[in-house]
């Protein structure tokens, strides 16, 4: 009786762990989901490929929701992160698919943040790679988290083939990313 009691206190124990655990979402439905609700708002989405480990990701992330310039990304876009490249304690943490789009978009092999601008429908807009003139997807150098001037000046040029940015709102985002170097 007493290893019966203890086989079922140990089942419920460890199903309770399991339940209690949070489900990263698969890389397709972030990209699925931040799509819908660009459609309701009018906005494009950026994705932003990243790791808790990435001091770049950090400072992109905080670039983002500067008070200079949040307001002008959050009118614009609906912003979401897919988790890859955790070292081996924090896999966990990834979405599921995450390598595997970042490879599709031609990021693989590149470091983070490696980011990535839909429209509403999901057809790709631009990415953070910086190309000469010609050059196909598959080409480039990966901006990151921009920070000298070409890379500024790149993030720039996304931004206004993909927003509603006045000069003076752009001027206000190249400042504050030239900080980052």
């Amino acid at each position: 009786m007493n290893k019966f009691l203890f086989a079922v206190l140990a089942t419920v124990i460890i199903s309770s762990a399991a339940v209690g655990q949070p489900t990263t979402a698969a890389a397709n439905d972030v990209l699925r989901d931040a799509m819908q609700v660009a459609a309701k708002e009018n906005k494009n989405v950026l994705i932003m490929f990243t790791a808790s480990w990435c001091g770049w990701c950090h400072k992109m992330d905080k670039s983002l929701a500067d008070t200079s310039c949040k307001t002008f990304f959050d009118d614009n876009y609906v912003i979401r992160h897919i988790v890859v490249d955790e070292t081996k304690d924090k896999k966990h943490l990834e979405n599921p698919g995450g390598g595997e789009m970042k490879k599709q978009y031609y990021g693989d092999g590149l470091g983070i943040p490696f980011w990535l601008v839909f429209d509403k429908d999901g057809k790709l807009l631009a990415d953070s790679k910086l190309r000469k003139e010609g050059e196909g997807p598959e080409k480039g150098e990966n901006t990151g988290c921009p920070a000298t001037a070409e890379e500024v000046e790149h993030f720039i040029s996304v931004l206004k083939k993909t927003s509603r940015m006045t000069d003076a709102q752009l001027d206000i985002v190249k400042k504050r990313f030239r900080r980052n170097e």
